[in-house]
């Protein structure tokens, strides 16, 4: 730590993309939380002795986040992005994956002015608003024996914005498992059951994981339209990027062009949705 200060949160070197230049450059990155001194906010210098120094630094006051994502690998590799209520971004790089998911935890926890949906951050409270209209929303499942999970049987499945949760059929309040959408590869439906394949995602192994329900299509709707929200929150990040970068003409080899958007979308938005049961069908094979 470069600092004993008692509102920093996290703090570390990143790669962050510059506004006017499009090029991402290396500085130490602090998040501090609201004391006397400011209010939540991202402070950027130079290099982590700038902090020992006292020097000035670039402040990106973050009340008013609107959400806060992981770029997909294929548009930039260990990347976060942080998205404005006036749709400008500011993406920065780690050198690890491990890194760039740190700070997006502590980013997603912290900011005070979004809510992000992640495995990590537990059971939302059944006493807010909208939440008690949710549990009614849940569906009933058998998650089959796998050999990546210790869990399987009877269950209760919810599909929220960003997320697919697992709850104790008779324990409303004790979460199972989790599941992010977009950690989602393909998923399909028959009159019997719902099938989904995922990446390895906070501690799950990727894999392939089957529930036998009645509900199947509800469900395979359900998560379909999720999805195509997220992919439409994308797109908007990756146009935004390439437009800032067609202002300052650089990094053009590092943008991706418009005819490569999709692949900003989840993989799942590209199965014949038409077709649910030759999708389960096909996972199956």
């Amino acid at each position: 730590m470069a600092s004993n200060s008692t509102d920093i949160v996290r703090q570390g070197y990143v790669r962050m993309k510059s506004r006017k230049l499009g090029i991402y450059r290396r500085c130490w990155l602090v998040l501090r939380k609201s004391s006397s001194k400011g209010p939540w906010r991202l402070e950027k210098y130079p290099d982590e002795r700038s902090v020992l120094l006292r020097m000035s630094p670039k402040v990106m006051e973050i009340s008013n986040v609107k959400c806060i994502m992981r770029l997909p690998k294929e548009t930039k590799r260990q990347a976060v992005a942080i998205i404005f209520c006036d749709d400008l971004a500011r993406t920065f790089t780690c050198d690890s994956e491990l890194e760039a998911e740190e700070w997006f935890k502590v980013l997603s926890m912290d900011c005070p002015a979004t809510q992000v949906n992640d495995c990590s951050l537990g059971e939302p409270d059944l006493l807010t608003p909208g939440v008690q209209s949710e549990q009614t929303e849940r569906f009933s499942v058998f998650l089959l024996p796998s050999s990546n999970l210790d869990v399987y049987g009877e269950s209760k499945m919810q599909i929220t914005e960003e997320n697919l949760y697992l709850w104790d059929p008779h324990n409303p309040r004790t979460k199972l498992l989790s599941w992010p959408l977009c950690s989602l590869r393909r998923y399909g439906s028959d009159s019997s059951r719902f099938t989904f394949e995922a990446e390895r995602v906070c501690g799950i192994n990727e894999g392939l994981y089957t529930f036998q329900t009645l509900q199947g299509q509800q469900i395979y709707e359900r998560v379909h339209t999720a999805v195509l929200a997220l992919a439409e929150q994308h797109k908007t990040l990756l146009l935004e990027m390439e437009k800032n970068s067609r202002t300052t003409n650089k990094e053009a080899e590092n943008v991706l062009p418009l005819w490569s958007q999709h692949l900003m979308l989840s993989r799942s938005a590209y199965w014949t949705y038409n077709q649910p049961a030759k999708a389960a069908q096909s996972l199956q094979q």
